[in-house]
């Protein structure tokens, strides 16, 4: 979206997106040639100018499979963002203790793992846990972002991890089906160990039927008012800047908005954007 909405909700100081990308530019970045899909680009410049239009000081970049295993990209905006930007890397599941604390050295805080249909399978769950040993040495975590169908087989292997384990997206329910949905709460009963963590992103995935503002995702913003409420400690929140893969793009003021009602309290929105972020990323 060129122009965003400028919210009405004022954000707490050190206010965190955990979620978002950044596309190219593709003269310095190339994208992975075995992507499944060419975005528009979306540099840091503009992912910058948006977060200072949103009030949001701090931020996650999560490397996306569009430049695939090349972590520069990423690397890059860290340093540009002067301690207020980390990131989350992608790596091969046989990735060694150099090449983790080479990119723990550049401000990566964990590796991403995709068990979704349109981008890939995934990881061998027995050598993902193997690589979680290596994360812990450098107090680094598992994310993982899968298709909700698969939640009860990945979860056995999961609760195995040996660093905390960090759910994208709600785990992609379908909103439609509401709290008691299956895969919700197959995704509840994974939180109530606290090893586990949720980005309560995507309240425009899980609900995409609702046209954007009208009114704004209303059962995505129930399933991640409940997440928040009973697993205050373990939710963080992000955009999903610049939303890429989607049925739509959503406007991401009405997404910051939505927050007063994910997060009503101060108490609430201060964990959910300051001090849970803090404590997972480790921001300096």
């Amino acid at each position: 979206m060129p122009s965003p909405s400028v919210p009405q909700l004022k954000l707490p100081t050190k206010a965190c997106d955990a979620h978002v990308h950044i596309f190219g530019p593709t003269q310095r970045f190339p994208y992975a040639p075995e992507r499944s899909l060419t975005p528009v680009e979306a540099p840091k410049e503009k992912l910058f100018a948006l977060h200072q239009m949103l009030g949001i000081e701090r931020c996650v970049i999560v490397q996306s499979v569009i430049h695939g295993l090349d972590n520069r990209v990423v690397a890059d905006a860290i340093a540009a963002g002067q301690g207020r930007y980390l990131g989350i890397a992608l790596v091969p599941v046989q990735a060694g203790t150099a090449e983790l604390h080479q990119l723990a050295s550049q401000g990566f805080r964990g590796v991403r793992f995709h068990f979704m249909k349109h981008l890939g399978l995934g990881a061998d769950p027995q050598a993902l846990i193997d690589l979680t040993h290596r994360l812990a040495e450098l107090q680094m975590h598992l994310q993982v972002h899968f298709d909700p169908n698969l939640i009860d087989d990945l979860a056995p292997w999961l609760k195995r991890s040996a660093v905390p384990v960090v759910i994208d997206h709600m785990a992609r329910v379908d909103a439609r089906q509401g709290l008691n949905g299956t895969a919700f709460q197959s995704l509840c009963r994974l939180l109530d160990t606290p090893n586990f963590h949720v980005k309560v992103s995507g309240i425009d995935r899980v609900d995409a039927s609702v046209p954007p503002g009208t009114p704004p995702y209303p059962r995505g913003i129930e399933l991640a008012r409940y997440l928040v409420r009973e697993f205050p400690s373990q939710c963080v929140w992000g955009t999903d800047w610049p939303h890429p893969n989607h049925t739509h793009v959503p406007d991401d003021g009405i997404l910051v908005d939505a927050l007063a009602q994910i997060a009503p309290t101060t108490e609430a929105i201060q964990k959910l954007l300051v001090d849970n972020p803090q404590s997972l990323y480790r921001f300096e």
